[in-house]
Order: structure tokens, then sequence, then C-alpha cells
């Protein structure tokens, strides 16, 4: 398994803002965006970095995808959720693809609780999906 070290010094500002069981699961969604990034052609390196106050992953060098947030709910404290620009057809296709798997909030993110068996090969492939929605909008 890849670790990534967090060079942003405010990122980790924000990860360490969050309770321990809520920090773990966001390392985890961490952890898999880095993995499906690493294991996808054409989406490069990421850059780690904070968008609206959210810890952000963008694809700078190969502009593949649009930039994917993480962020725990704030009114739900059991929650965290994966957000995309709401602009994008994105959450709509995850949609398509896993309404019967994921919990999706408007046009903007895909919610999980942090108690649940999260779908990993669902999640993984809305992760793929985000990383390159410029390059698969281009095909």
């Amino acid at each position: 398994m890849l670790k990534h070290a967090i060079a942003d010094a405010d990122v980790q500002a924000i990860f360490d803002t969050y309770p321990e069981n809520t920090r773990e699961q966001l390392f985890n969604l961490r952890q898999m965006i880095y993995e499906v990034a690493q294991q996808t052609d054409g989406v490069g390196e990421l850059e780690e970095t904070l968008k609206w106050g959210q810890i952000s992953y963008l694809t700078p060098a190969t502009k593949s995808g649009t930039t994917i947030r993480i962020d725990a709910i704030r009114d739900q404290p059991q929650q965290i959720a994966i957000y995309v620009n709401c602009k994008t057809t994105l959450v709509d296709t995850y949609s398509s693809l896993y309404s019967d798997l994921l919990d999706f909030e408007g046009n903007r993110c895909v919610k999980f609780d942090m108690n649940d068996d999260l779908s990993k090969d669902a999640i993984k492939h809305c992760i793929e999906l985000t990383l390159t929605y410029h390059k698969s909008k281009k095909s």
C-alpha cells in the first residue's frame, strides 16, 4: 500500500482538526485517491491542497480530471463525503451506476456513514471518473 506524506502544512492542519475516527476515514479516502491516480493512465501526479476550506486533489500536470474534495459533513458527525464540482455531470453518473450502494446529495457529493462498510470498488470507480473527467469529455 502506498503512503503519501502530507506536504502542505495547511492540509495537515485541517486533518488535525478532525476527531480521530473521522480523520482515519478521511485518510482512507485519501489513500484510495492516490491509489486510483497511480493506477489510472493519464492522470499523473496529484496536487493536494485546500479549496473552499476542504482537502482537495487536482491533476495539474495532465489536467485530466476535475477537483475532488473530501470532508466531514458538519451537521452529520458520523458522515464524510467526496465532493465534486456541481457543474459537472459526475454525481448523475455515479448515481446511475451506484444508486443501490452509495448515498448522494444533489449534484455535488457522495456521502458515507463512517460506521458502514464502504463499497471500495464503487468509490474507487467514482474517484477514477473524477480524476479523468476532462480527459473523458475530450474522447
